[in-house]
């Protein structure tokens, strides 16, 4: 019996034989593609490889391929647990062909893999073709020898497939696998075809369109590729599945080392009522892991929201499973040893797994405990409907964190549904606001006109590496979003070239400023430029303002660069990389680069790590960089294929699309060959220093954290981080004056008169309430309702951030009993009211208040069951508000 890794090798090594290249899997996270959340097929990383925007130096490829389907289009979240076949993360196999080969070679590379390499009965296989395909329906008579009832035609978009609204697309021919007839189902196109009968393994894509979206208001439409190519997308679980001889992808051996772990961890066997819920930690531990290793960490947004639904989802099965430690960090090494040495990514973000997923667990424990209470609260509400409140399911997700498909999972095992309508009544009420300001942004519009200037006037060749001043020719200008001509003096414009000194905003580098004079010895134009941009890759164009003159198209230029700007931000960007290292070599290697801004004022890193960087990480961060700028280590840079690169040791971005041959910047050891001393080594196409020593001086003067798991730093260098450090020691000064201190006992005397602060405030606080009879601004009137003690207490000027301590010691003078509290300050009037905890079953405060709160002028007051406070400006009727409560203590003792 094959394993899954050798069944992924067997696939490499069968098309590598037949000439494709390997191409290594690409992120999780589609570069550069708004139309997809996650990558969910193999060919995602080729999409304009299809559509001719992208060469490769190969034209077949074929890759095992990582893909999450849990948003968007491809969406598979809510089935998995309860199918044998559905995953959130799962590996595609994949072989391509760009203009190449096309359906007849397609075909037969799939029937000999199938039949001989891994020797499937042929009698076990059938095939599906698009209805109007008829040359595949041949192809496969041809080759595999398939008669009329083993080939099925499908009209639907089952057999057309694409990845998106827009991109590559084409007919499609599946290849399925029959367990037997001791399975029910029928085949694909039949009424019976859900069930676990028929299963497909293979599906080939013949990519013959590209989609667009040509405007928002029509459906896609269909243009002829201009060399048709091959997509094909194996599922490895599935065939792994089939040539294991099981019929559930989480019986093969990759799922069962981690459901037997489940079931050490927790005792609860594998079978069943608790079978889904084994089989939804295992898959979305995967998805979970994966995410976190390429950078996507738990939030409320986009990406970062989808991993918190995918590992919520996870951790409430925990609990049904009768586990309450967390249990997904338990289980991280398992999925490490399984898939750890296909994907070296696992082992080098293993710490910031593991600690994400146990953060995680931990922190919503408490949400899971409330909301199922909250869901369980609002089910005792109930008739004995099958359909849940849409209203209360938002509710449950709006104000208390409590995803969707949480809900529905909980009450899946009661045969309840949640009333979807009413669900998305309420959130689209929540979001009409924000919807009605919402513009739209016109982008589109722009991106077709950079495309269309691009295919006219080529690359722009970037020679700010070697020079900050060229001559070059006027190729393209704008203004406002048209092609123009020309351009006068005060008209704001954007310029192309066809070569040019000046760097396009790029990599977290802010674009060159500068000028761009005219040659003309008459009347010569003056652009002043105030950016640069990047487009489409290479596309360099230059933002500025006619100061002087008229520019025309096919204008000789001279482009001269801010040098002093260009300077700082060399040094900025150089720091970048040494700052990172250090992330490295102080925090660990689990640290991945989440975002940068290089300024000429300034720097900003943002990267991943799990807590707050201590006084002391802060300190040994900045002497190391500082370390390697005073080194004064020359700073280099090679052209190299990415392959090479990448095993030289630079670091590459997660998610980062890469051309074939990159630029790799190295700072460290002055000498080449010496590659192990280096202290950075990053894939950039950035302007750098020529030595460390040029950066002159590194400080740090902010980390904060920016997202769940998301830490940023910003930092000055040079003369910028010199004028910090002097005013930061003027401060010092100022303070030790203040303080009658020196700067070694400053810290130490701050601390001495915030503990007397402390202990002075405790004791006038112990004052006040030592001699509560004694304040002219008190009036009080104890009542008694047989047993029951209610002190009603109005007080004038009282501070308010004591009257809940005041509230409590009345309570506790009480022992039992009900204590109303209204003070009154500048027209404004704090009413708290307390229930002492034995009467909280009889007296809820939060519905007192609620009560009285409109006669205080006030919006409804909140709290707790014990206490609860509400505000309002209507002094005058207090009087009015303690007989009310009364009234309504009476009533209750009463009933």
């Amino acid at each position: 019996m094959k394993t899954t890794s050798e069944i992924r090798s067997s696939f490499l090594n069968f098309f590598k034989q037949n000439h494709h290249e390997e191409v290594p899997s690409s992120s999780l996270i589609p570069h550069n593609d708004p139309t997809l959340l996650f990558t969910a097929a193999g060919m995602v990383q080729f999409k304009d490889v299809f559509t001719g925007l992208e060469t490769r130096p190969y034209h077949r490829a074929v890759t095992a391929q990582k893909c999450l389907r849990a948003g968007g289009k491809h969406n598979d979240l809510e089935n998995v647990g309860y199918t044998s076949r559905h995953h959130t993360f799962f590996e595609m196999l994949g072989n391509f062909s760009f203009g190449d080969y096309f359906k007849e070679e397609a075909i037969f590379y799939a029937w000999n893999f199938v039949t001989k390499e891994l020797q499937i009965p042929k009698n076990r296989l059938l095939v599906t073709v698009y209805s109007e395909d008829s040359e595949a329906a041949a192809l496969w008579q041809k080759i595999g020898g398939f008669s009329d009832d083993k080939i099925i035609r499908i009209s639907t978009t089952d057999n057309f497939w694409s990845a998106g609204d827009t991109g590559p697309c084409g007919p499609c021919s599946e290849i399925f696998y029959d367990h037997g007839d001791t399975i029910p189902g029928g085949p694909p196109g039949s009424k019976d075809e859900d069930g676990d009968r028929f299963v497909e393994i293979w599906n080939l894509v013949f990519m013959q369109y590209e989609q667009k979206l040509l405007d928002s208001k029509t459906e896609p439409q269909r243009f002829p590729l201009p060399r048709p190519s091959i997509d094909t997308g194996m599922g490895l679980e599935r065939i792994s599945a089939v040539l294991q001889g099981v019929q559930s992808n989480y019986d093969i051996d990759l799922f069962q080392a981690l459901i037997q772990a489940i079931v050490e961890i927790t005792g609860v066997p594998y079978h069943g009522k608790f079978a889904s819920s084994h089989r939804v930690i295992a898959d979305h531990l995967r998805a979970s892991s994966f995410l976190i290793a390429e950078g996507t960490l738990p939030s409320n947004e986009g990406r970062g929201y989808v991993l918190r639904r995918i590992m919520r989802r996870a951790m409430r099965h925990v609990q049904l499973l009768g586990k309450k430690d967390p249990l997904l960090q338990q289980l991280f090494p398992v999925l490490l040893s399984q898939m750890g040495g296909v994907y070296p990514e696992l082992e080098r973000a293993k710490a910031l797994i593991s600690e994400t997923l146990f953060l995680e667990e931990v922190k919503f424990q408490e949400t899971l405990e409330r909301g199922l209470k909250l869901l369980q609260d609002e089910l005792s509400k109930l008739p004995s409907s099958k359909l849940f409140p849409g209203e209360s399911a938002f509710k449950l997700y709006d104000t208390y964190g409590f995803p969707l498909d949480l809900t529905e999972d909980a009450l899946r095992a009661q045969g309840i549904h949640v009333d979807m309508d009413g669900f998305k009544k309420a959130m689209e009420k929540q979001k009409a606001e924000a919807r009605s300001s919402w513009v739209g942004s016109g982008e589109a519009k722009t991106d077709s006109l950079w495309y269309a200037l691009k295919d006219k006037v080529g690359a722009t060749d970037f020679l700010g590496y070697e020079t900050l001043k060229a001559e070059g020719v006027t190729l393209g200008l704008i203004s406002q979003n048209k092609e123009v001509e020309k351009a006068q003096k005060g008209d704001t414009v954007l310029i192309l070239t066809n070569q040019s000194p000046f760097y396009g905003e790029s990599g977290g580098q802010m674009g060159d400023t500068g000028t761009i004079t005219t040659l003309s010895k008459v009347s010569p134009a003056r652009i002043k430029i105030t950016n640069t941009l990047k487009k489409l890759g290479d596309l360099i164009v230059h933002e500025g303002f006619l100061e002087e003159g008229t520019l025309h198209l096919k204008d000789n230029l001279l482009m001269q660069v801010d040098k002093p700007r260009r300077d700082a931000l060399r040094a900025n960007h150089s720091a970048t990389h040494l700052l990172h290292s250090a992330l490295h070599h102080i925090l660990g290697s689990h640290v991945a680069q989440k975002g940068s801004l290089v300024a000429p004022d300034k720097l900003r890193f943002d990267f991943s790590h799990p807590k707050a960087l201590t006084s002391g990480e802060i300190q040994e961060i900045e002497f190391w960089v500082n370390a390697q700028i005073r080194s004064n280590s020359s700073v280099l840079t090679h052209l190299m294929s990415i392959k090479d690169a990448l095993q030289s040791g630079a670091t590459a971005l997660f998610g980062e699309k890469y051309a074939e041959e990159v630029r790799v910047v190295s700072m460290g050891a002055d000498d080449q060959k010496e590659k192990d001393l280096k202290t950075s080594v990053e894939l950039c196409g950035g302007t750098h220093v020529t030595r460390t020593g040029d950066i002159g001086y590194f400080k740090i003067i902010q980390e904060t954290g920016v997202a769940a798991g998301i830490r940023r730093i910003e930092a000055l260098t040079g003369k910028n981080a010199e004028i910090f450090v002097r005013q930061e020691e003027a401060f010092l000064k100022e303070l030790c004056l203040s303080f009658k201190s020196t700067p070694e006992t400053l810290s130490e005397r701050i601390q001495t008169l915030l503990l007397e602060k402390k202990r002075l405030e405790k004791e006038i606080q112990n004052l006040r309430q030592q001699a509560p009879h004694s304040n002219t601004m008190r009036h009080e009137d104890l009542k008694t309702f047989g047993a029951l003690k209610v002190l009603n207490l109005t007080l004038k000027n009282y501070p308010l951030n004591e009257l809940k301590s005041l509230l409590d010691a009345e309570k506790h003078r009480l022992t039992s009993g009900l204590v109303v509290l209204a003070n009154i300050t500048d027209d404004k009037v704090s009413l708290i009211i307390g229930v002492t905890k034995d009467l909280t079953p009889l007296f809820n405060a939060v519905e007192l208040v609620q009560k009285v709160s409109p006669l205080l002028g006030g919006k409804g007051g909140g709290g707790r069951p014990d206490l609860a406070q509400a505000g309002g400006s209507s002094s005058e009727r207090l009087k009015e508000i303690f007989k009310m409560i009364d009234s309504e203590i009476s009533q209750k003792i009463i009933s």
